[in-house]
């Protein structure tokens, strides 16, 4: 679904990527862990081609997206999610706006369908009567479900999660973290989450691969990272 080969980039001289290779299959659930400014986000603008790489080729579902127009990528786009870190909620719109705006800015639905598939979405992510609210009015926990619900209600094949716990306490990373699961699981949706939060990505990834210094220095499943000799990976996982 997912093919990454050699790919790098760097900002203003700085290498923040180093001839990553990494391939994500169809339906799978990677997550990308690493310290704080180390690649994962900019890893994840590459996969939708918001960024470009120096050097390397990205392919999306069998498109190889460094070399397709902003007309073409459009098109690959529909079929991604994306969840951003702190949700990115528009503060005009109510939660029903919200929701609703990738089916008025992509599709012909009528009005009754759009109101049956927001509240469809919404009850997906367990939330329930808030369509009238807007962001403000709503707990850290409630925007990323907002956020999420967002992400698949065009059904989308593929699912990035940027730091999705990021700022929430931990009752909160676990639900948001089984939520992600459960939706990708319920969806057959290829999902990357980028993370820091060892537990949780743990517990609902398929795979994991850890980067450091721009590059993938460790990937596997669970057993095979705790099986880790590499004493970087260790002390990160703990």
């Amino acid at each position: 679904m997912i093919r990454i080969e050699h790919l790098s980039k760097s900002f203003n001289g700085q290498v923040v990527l180093d001839d990553i290779n990494l391939e994500i299959g169809k339906g799978e659930l990677l997550a990308v862990l690493g310290e704080s400014g180390t690649g994962k986000s900019v890893l994840l603008k590459h996969m939708t081609g918001l960024l470009k790489p120096d050097r390397g080729q990205i392919e999306v579902d069998g498109k190889a997206i460094t070399q397709l127009s902003e007309k073409e990528l459009l098109k690959v786009r529909k079929n991604i999610g994306y969840l951003f870190q702190e949700a990115a909620l528009y503060d005009f719109m109510n939660v029903f706006e919200n929701v609703a705006f990738p089916l008025r800015e992509h599709t012909q639905y009528d009005q009754h369908t759009v109101e049956q598939k927001v509240k469809d979405i919404l009850a997906m992510v367990d939330l329930k009567g808030v369509e009238q609210k807007y962001p403000s009015e709503l707990s850290g926990g409630m925007r990323k479900r907002v956020g999420l619900a967002r992400a698949i209600i065009l059904g989308s094949k593929i699912l990035f999660c940027d730091a999705p716990t990021s700022g929430l306490d931990p009752i909160r990373s676990r639900d948001i973290s089984d939520l992600i699961r459960d939706i990708s699981k319920k969806l057959n949706c290829t999902t990357v989450i980028t993370s820091h939060d060892i537990g949780n990505a743990f517990r609902i990834a398929d795979r994991l691969a850890l980067i450091r210094g721009g590059k993938i220095i460790a990937s596997g499943t669970r057993a095979q990272l705790q099986a880790s000799s590499d004493a970087f990976v260790k002390e990160f996982i703990g």
